[in-house]
């Protein structure tokens, strides 16, 4: 069987094993491949594993050989599955692969909002604390989080685990979910409740027609003065414009995003020049070990749909 990895960088810069792959087949891997290259690096192909590269219905007709699509990540929208399914091609994705490492992440951007850690010890580094008649030394004070209301848009898997974190941290918790769990740790409420009442409102849900542009000017006014907004789930959730304005006004006390509209961010965006938006570069999901569970599960469904038996099929 021929496989082809058509940008493997980002999920393994050389840290982690392409070995269950291997075992497979024989692997071509490349780093990142331009679309002009995409048709000709398919020919071939049984097999292709992709992250962020984009299969259509040209290339799909045209990769006569090909059977099978693996996606390196949860979210499918790369592939156009309406004309997968035409030509018979299976294509499956890994689920729930970082779910601890997102959740891990979006409570390290609320934190960091709240305790201004890195901006206090490069002040001690640089001698203010030294400089201080007194024991204790702050510029900025932090915000205590216990007895606040944390706000979750979206209670999936990751939505629940920084709900039970929130919990932990003595917070009151509401959520927003198409589909109510029994086990979350908090209350379900309507959408402009929990607007109205989260200090702190985290995003976690994907980018479909009723969530693009989610949080945007009219939603905001809604919002507490002062609000904080966590964003590890997709840019297109927000109007990254109105955002801006909110910072600039003190509607929104801090933004802290590990996504934006378009990615790598473009100098252009306007929370590059926002005051207190803390920026990440879309790496939640990159400790090794989740890199590694993509692998892994990603040979679990190519061996799966090679026994017949294929599992974690989307589209």
């Amino acid at each position: 069987m021929q496989i082809v990895i058509l940008d493997g960088y980002c999920v393994n810069p050389g840290d982690v094993d392409w070995s269950p792959l291997k075992k497979l087949g024989t692997v071509s891997v490349y780093d990142r491949t331009h679309p002009d290259m995409v048709a000709q690096r398919l020919r071939g192909a049984d097999a292709v594993f992709v992250n962020k590269v984009k299969l259509n219905r040209e290339i799909l007709f045209g990769a006569r050989q090909l059977k099978f699509i693996g996606v390196l990540a949860t979210g499918y929208d790369v592939i156009d599955t309406a004309a997968a399914k035409e030509r018979g091609i299976i294509v499956t994705n890994v689920p729930a692969y970082s779910t601890e490492a997102v959740a891990q992440h979006a409570i390290a951007l609320l934190l960091a909002m709240c305790q201004h850690v890195e901006y206090h010890s490069a002040q001690v580094h640089q001698g203010a604390w030294t400089a201080q008649p007194d024991f204790s030394w702050f510029e900025i004070a932090p915000v205590l989080l216990c007895g606040k209301t944390m706000g979750i848009i979206g209670c999936g898997r990751i939505g629940m685990r920084v709900a039970k974190i929130a919990d932990a941290l003595g917070m009151r918790v509401l959520g927003v979910n198409p589909h109510e769990k029994p086990d979350f740790p908090g209350e379900y409420v309507p959408l402009d409740t929990l607007l109205r009442e989260s200090d702190v409102i985290s995003l976690h849900c994907p980018a479909k027609a009723d969530t693009v542009g989610l949080i945007r000017k009219e939603t905001i006014k809604k919002m507490k003065d002062g609000v904080f907004v966590v964003n590890t789930s997709r840019g297109s959730l927000v109007s990254e414009t109105d955002v801006y304005d909110a910072l600039t006004s003190g509607k929104i006390a801090g933004y802290a995003t590990d996504v934006a509209s378009e990615e790598p961010i473009k100098l252009r965006n306007p929370l590059m020049r926002a005051p207190n938006c803390i920026i990440t570069s879309h790496y939640a999901w990159t400790p090794q070990p989740m890199r590694q569970r993509i692998i892994d599960v990603s040979a679990e469904n190519l061996a799966a749909f090679l026994s017949g038996k294929p599992k974690n099929v989307v589209g």
